[in-house]
């Protein structure tokens, strides 16, 4: 990952901006400080903010802040806050607003831009110009929803945000900006892929108007580490905990998150669903599937109705194969709402689970219709092509996804498993390696970068990496094999025994069942090992375990034929070697926890 070098943020000092007081030219909104100890404060702002986000025609700020609101005590009715006064532009303004905002909720935006032409209040300017953002994003998905196939990037544009940046821009040198003027100028900077510029202008945003928690969402879709993270200049202000909890999730710092995230349900939020729901995704990126499959029951408990975050739930149910409850899930979510992009992804999982995989790609098909920058559905896309060994389609499907999020290491894992299929180790060492640097801690790309290295023959390169993900916890089991299966190559013959003894001690310590092939294969190698050692006692204990599998059942009846003969002959062990046999510390049990890493520091490859 890229990071962020520091900068200086062409902006008022922070201290003069947090606390925007209520008069005719900025957002009435109350101070926002870092103290949760007053819960009722914090109600009355969510309540106060989830009435101007409505206003503006923010909808989705709105529902998190009532959300959140919500799980907190209900206020008696003396602590209620009166609604904002209304200035003299508002009221100048009124008419035409109270119209373009009944055409703006019917998604007719270039006639509620016509009739907000030329008003000067701060409310009807932003529905103005938020209203012609909408307009030529909407133009653009109609162009896009019908050719799904190889678009360029950029090929299709908004052709508003152009002239919406010259305006906005002017308004910002003046300073006449407020807060959601503010995020709207950040928002299409974002679309003009002016990305630094675009950061700069959500951090004043955040201080301009603290409580607005798209801004701090869309600043988090644009952070890429964490040492971009560190430069930031945020307010001092409780919306930081929430926004530093749900960036911490996107980086995969999940350690970090949960801790956020319980220590706002300790401080009075734990009837919040959002927070749980962003827990229960925490989990999953863990892949620690049971705790999050257990927390979104709960969650489906307490909100029977919620939508979103459910295509997450649905690729835990498809995980554990559950098609049962996939099923119930699909069928649920359709009575709801059938056209919503999270219930497209959830019946897509369920043909996938029935090996349907054209019907699951029309699904997500589907989704991307709705909503063509829907990450997981061009992840998910991109599988079901794999599963129907169209490479290219693909290649497509995941490069979009990539295009809509550079974090996602899945779109970057599942190009460089199609370059693999093309037998292109170069091009697929690259795509393994960024996916590798966005999960660390996962066994997979590491296991994944050894292979490449293998078929590259860089085998130092690929022992690195198969130690690694055997010390970060491998979940598949499989690093010990291929690092043994590497020092056979390389006729290491005590290093591949150690591997060996260490895969066969993990596999019956944890009671997993495993690939019949790899156990036999560890049996059989350490009994031709101890035979050569001429350690009869251990050669033969293995010659009687690979006599269990078919695949090596003839070689261990000779070799106990063999070892037989030699004792009956007076053949006595080997003392060179000293039984039982050591594992170094660096492979004792004790001394291989699962534990965190830094990505490995790999020589560069680019195709």
């Amino acid at each position: 990952m890229i990071g962020w070098g520091g900068r200086d943020r062409k902006m008022a000092a922070s201290s003069s901006i947090v606390s925007v007081a209520p008069t005719a030219s900025s957002v009435p909104v109350l101070p926002s400080s870092c103290d949760f100890s007053n819960l009722r404060e914090i109600k009355k702002q969510l309540l106060l903010i989830a009435g101007l986000t409505r206003e503006r025609g923010l909808l989705h700020s709105s529902k998190w802040s009532a959300e959140l609101a919500f799980s907190l005590p209900a206020l008696p009715l003396s602590e209620l806050q009166p609604p904002p006064p209304i200035t003299e532009e508002d009221a100048q303004d009124m008419d035409a607003y109270t119209l373009a905002k009944a055409y703006f909720d019917v998604k007719e935006y270039d006639r509620a831009a016509h009739f907000l032409h030329g008003c000067n209040s701060k409310k009807a300017y932003f529905l103005y110009m938020y209203s012609r953002y909408l307009s030529g994003e909407k133009k653009k998905d109609d162009e896009t929803v019908d050719s799904l196939g190889p678009l360029e990037k950029g090929q299709v544009k908004n052709e508003a945000l152009r002239e919406l940046r010259v305006e906005l821009s002017k308004k910002h040198q003046a300073r006449e900006l407020d807060g959601f003027g503010l995020y709207l100028y950040g928002v299409v900077l974002r679309k003009l892929d002016l990305v630094k510029e675009a950061i700069d202008v959500f951090v004043e945003a955040t201080h301009v108007l603290p409580l607005h928690w798209g801004a701090w969402l869309e600043l988090c879709n644009l952070i890429t580490d964490k040492e971009m993270l560190k430069f930031l200049s945020l307010p001092d202000t409780w919306m930081k905990e929430f926004f530093l909890a749900h960036i911490y999730t996107e980086l995969q710092l999940i350690e970090e998150a949960l801790q956020k995230y319980q220590n706002l349900i300790d401080v009075g939020f734990s009837k919040s669903s959002y927070i749980v729901s962003q827990i229960a995704v925490a989990y999953h990126n863990i892949r620690d599937i049971d705790k999050a499959l257990s927390i979104f029951n709960e969650l489906r408990k307490q909100d029977p109705y919620r939508i979103e975050n459910m295509d997450t739930f649905s690729n835990l149910l498809y995980v554990r194969s559950m098609k049962s409850e996939l099923s119930y899930l699909a069928h649920n979510l359709c009575e709801i709402d059938k056209y919503r992009v999270e219930t497209c992804c959830v019946i897509g999982n369920y043909y996938s689970l029935r090996s349907q995989h054209e019907k699951a790609a029309l699904y997500f098909q589907r989704a991307l219709k709705l909503n063509p920058r829907y990450l997981g559905a061009w992840t998910l896309m991109g599988h079901e092509y794999m599963e129907m060994k169209n490479t290219s389609a693909a290649i497509q499907a995941y490069r979009h996804a990539i295009e809509v999020n550079k974090r996602d290491y899945r779109a970057w894992y599942g190009l460089g498993q199609t370059y693999e299929i093309l037998k292109m180790p170069f091009y697929c060492l690259y795509y393994y390696r960024r996916a590798h640097q966005l999960r660390p801690n996962d066994s997979r790309m590491l296991v994944a970068l050894g292979e490449c290295y293998e078929k590259l023959n860089q085998l130092v390169e690929a022992k690195k990496c198969y130690w690694r993900a055997y010390a970060v916890g491998d979940v598949e089991k499989m690093a010990l094999v291929k690092l043994a299966k590497l020092h056979e190559q390389l006729t290491e013959s005590e290093q591949a025994a150690q591997c060996y003894i260490k895969y066969i001690q993990d596999i019956y310590s944890c009671g997993e069942i495993v690939e019949h092939l790899e156990e036999s294969t560890a049996f059989r190698y350490l009994a031709q090992y101890y035979f050569k050692c001429k350690l009869w006692d251990e050669a033969s204990a293995c010659a009687q375990k690979c006599c269990a599998f078919n695949d090596t059942r003839e070689e261990g009846k000779a070799l106990l034929r063999q070892i037989l003969q030699l004792r009956n002959q007076g053949e006595t062990p080997s003392t060179e070697i000293p039984a039982p046999f050591f594992l170094p510390a660096s492979l004792s049990a004790n001394n291989t926890p699962t534990r965190r890493v830094s990505p490995l520091n790999l020589s560069s490859v680019t195709p």
